[in-house]
């Protein structure tokens, strides 16, 4: 595969992962851990290993972790605490055929050699269902305590994603960069399928028409939620950014919310907490989800934590009212070995 660009969707014919998540004019759900907002008692994650083995039995598409290396109170968020490569290998253990997904790995506060041997053995360990989104970073405070320049995030992101697609190459690498040079030197696994999709998150830095060129997949925030502009906005911006793809073929996009789903089913779609988390009933969540089918996004990250109700019951509702109009696509069976 060239470096220098994103894969085509045939190149990801028998990634399970890819094919799980993603299809033309199609939408599929996934869920965002942690499953309960960590607020200084690790018993918060109690049991959520559990429920993820719970989601994939009730046919949600992907489980979404992110990547924050420390946490800053400033932010008030340590995601899901746990390291997401180390998370994932465990959730790859309790799972059959849930993508496994990442929003996003910081691709400037790591060195590419170490990101894609992570990356290529969570693959190899899952059957091939990672899913890697990746990210510049946007936490200044981290950059200085990994001694990387927050001023250079979106150049040493693009020498990073050039670096990383390098080395998933078949045989050894010849790379002389930036970040590092090496000849005869293979890294290894390889990714179950050749190619791991890499996902950019929002801009990281870059041009749309560098996100078009490059970029396997395309993760952004929502466009005001609560009405119908806000999926029409959605639906310019992806557009735009489809016209970018040099060979014309498809792409998917994704679209993540923070969501408080409440049990009454006509609670209309309504921001708080300063509009960062969307309020509503299942039949305002439907009709959301169906505006962003609509806009061209395949794939809904939902973040359930900030919630009032218990994640299990929410989970349960979601699979039995809202999962049969955005079901999981068929995907290859398991290729590889049991590791």
């Amino acid at each position: 595969m060239d470096t220098t660009q994103g894969a085509s969707s045939h190149a990801f014919t028998h990634h399970r992962g890819y094919r799980r998540m993603f299809a033309p004019g199609a939408l599929t759900l996934g869920i965002y851990l942690p499953l309960r907002f960590y607020q200084g008692d690790m018993r918060a994650l109690a049991g959520q290993a559990d429920l993820v083995a719970a989601m994939d039995r009730l046919g949600f598409a992907a489980a979404w972790v992110r990547d924050i290396p420390l946490y800053d109170p400033r932010f008030g968020d340590a995601g899901q605490l746990f390291d997401p490569w180390t998370y994932l290998a465990y959730l790859a253990a309790r799972t059959e055929s849930l993508a496994l997904a990442t929003g996003s790995a910081i691709f400037t506060l790591r060195h590419p050699i170490d990101l894609a041997k992570a990356a290529a053995s969570l693959d190899q360990l899952s059957g091939g269902r990672l899913v890697l989104g990746t990210a510049s970073g946007d936490r200044a405070s981290e950059f200085p305590a990994h001694g990387v320049p927050y001023d250079k995030r979106g150049e040493r992101y693009a020498q990073a994603v050039h670096m990383f697609r390098r080395l998933l190459q078949p045989g050894p690498a010849s790379i002389d960069g930036p970040l590092g040079s090496m000849a005869g030197l293979e890294l290894l696994p390889k990714p179950v399928a050749g190619a791991i999709p890499l996902v950019v998150t929002s801009s990281s830095g870059q041009s749309l028409a560098w996100i078009g060129r490059h970029a396997d997949g395309w993760l952004t925030y929502p466009e005001a939620t609560e009405t119908r502009e806000g999926p029409r906005r959605l639906a310019d911006k992806i557009r735009a950014w489809r016209a970018c793809i040099p060979d014309g073929g498809f792409r998917p996009h994704m679209c993540n919310e923070w969501l408080d789903l409440v049990d009454d089913p006509d609670y209309p779609r309504t921001p708080v907490r300063g509009g960062y988390v969307l309020r509503t009933g299942r039949k305002g969540l439907v009709d959301l989800l169906g505006e962003w089918r609509e806009a061209g996004v395949n794939h809904a990250a939902l973040g359930i934590q900030h919630g009032r109700r218990p994640a299990l019951e929410v989970l349960q509702e979601l699979a039995q009212e809202v999962l049969p109009h955005f079901p999981p696509h068929a995907a290859p069976a398991r290729a590889v070995p049991r590791w």
